[in-house]
């Protein structure tokens, strides 16, 4: 049982390099979805290890023993090694929970002031005009959607750049990517390996809504020049948005605008994409088989079954 709940503790480490390369085979918005779809399947599934490890070792302990009605001693490894990494697990979860709550308190509060912010402006459809000397430009989620500009950042653009960005923006919005960057946060909280995932994520998203502006402007140079000049003029302007609130100014721009000068067709490879669904199925299957696992010893142990 120790064995499998070790699985979906591992698999994550090679979730990083097969991102980066999907994001190089993929089109960008079959890499996002399969990305994030991994990144959640692998972030749930340790999760769930690192509960089963926690419960099993605090059903050793003879309160909690008790507690859950134990007539039997729990069949386990030896408590040398179940004790100690029931420690590292509740320790492990801890953390993770103790940094996705203060992730989450910062971007709700960013949120709320950001929707606030837009609230007080008056809007021409969905954009929404903040008078600022910071550039910066985002999209909004919620109800209704927004896309959000400041003065500073619509002086520092051309009206073919302008319409360049809304045109991005409102990609992000009409594709609901905020989702994504939800779970891809959500993720990098339950492992640390998929924090790099999350800024493929990221990208994946970015890239997505540049080729979607590219189509709805009929001009990928200037949606190139567009995000290349936003992101010039923000550069150096601290945004106040959340981190799910998406901008033509986040990621690697200057890997963006290559893509967009010299587009070259995504080589279809299925392989990339299987590899990732394989790893995330093994993830899931093994966290599940150890979860039921668990629940048949502790059945054991209550009388209920025979082992």
């Amino acid at each position: 049982m120790l064995a499998l709940l070790l699985v979906p503790l591992a698999l994550p480490f090679a979730a990083p390099p097969l991102a980066r390369r999907a994001l190089d085979r993929l089109a960008p918005a079959r890499a996002l979805w399969i990305l994030t779809g991994c990144a959640l399947a692998l972030a749930g599934s340790c999760a769930a290890a690192l509960g089963a490890l926690v419960l099993t070792g605090l059903l050793k302990l003879p309160l909690f023993a008790a507690l859950g009605e134990l007539i039997h001693p729990l069949r386990t490894p030896s408590d040398l090694l179940v004790l100690p990494a029931a420690a590292l697990a509740t320790g492990a979860l801890a953390l993770s929970a103790g940094t996705l709550g203060r992730s989450a308190l910062r971007q709700f509060g960013a949120f709320r002031t950001a929707r606030t912010q837009a609230g007080r402006r008056p809007a021409a459809g969905d954009l929404c005009v903040v008078e600022s000397p910071h550039p910066d430009a985002y999209a909004l989620p919620g109800r209704p959607h927004r896309i959000v500009v400041t003065t500073a950042m619509l002086r520092s653009l051309g009206a073919a750049e302008r319409e360049a960005l809304f045109a991005h923006e409102r990609a992000h919005n009409r594709a609901g990517h905020h989702y994504f960057l939800g779970v891809a946060e959500l993720a990098a909280h339950c492992h640390p390996a998929l924090r790099a995932v999350r800024a493929d994520i990221r990208f994946a998203a970015e890239r997505a809504a540049d080729e979607d502006a590219a189509r709805a402007v009929g001009d990928r140079g200037l949606t190139a020049r567009a995000i290349a000049r936003a992101a010039l003029a923000g550069s150096a302007t601290p945004s106040v948005r959340p981190d799910f609130a998406p901008a033509a100014t986040t990621g690697p721009v200057p890997r963006r605008v290559t893509a967009l000068l010299a587009p070259g067709r995504p080589r279809a490879s299925r392989g990339i994409a299987v590899a990732l669904a394989v790893g995330a199925l093994l993830s899931t299957g093994a966290a599940t088989t150890a979860l039921v696992g668990v629940h048949h010893q502790v059945e054991v142990a209550q009388g209920e079954e025979h082992g």
